[in-house]
């Protein structure tokens, strides 16, 4: 019972802290104007349910980019042998 304690702390001390704090704050950006976009579909205003819509492309876009410039940044990369 002891090593699986030890195996299980172990997955605990690799773990990575968050990196850029603009990727969650653009996930929120993205889930808030995705709900924009479908209240103002659901209220039957279709041309800033569109704009919405396209803005939300746009900023997920933004996080995704930032994301990969994040992890190229620091070097993760899953496929490269340690």
């Amino acid at each position: 019972m002891g090593s699986a304690e030890a195996d299980f702390d172990d997955l605990f001390v690799e773990k990575k802290r968050v990196r850029n704090p603009f990727v969650p704050l653009g996930a929120f950006l993205t889930a808030g104007v995705l709900t924009a976009g479908l209240i103002s579909f659901k209220r039957g205003n279709s041309q800033l349910g569109q704009k919405l819509m396209r803005a939300r492309v746009v900023v997920q876009g933004g996080t995704v980019a930032l994301m990969v410039g994040t992890a190229y940044y620091y070097g993760d990369n899953p496929w490269q042998s340690k």
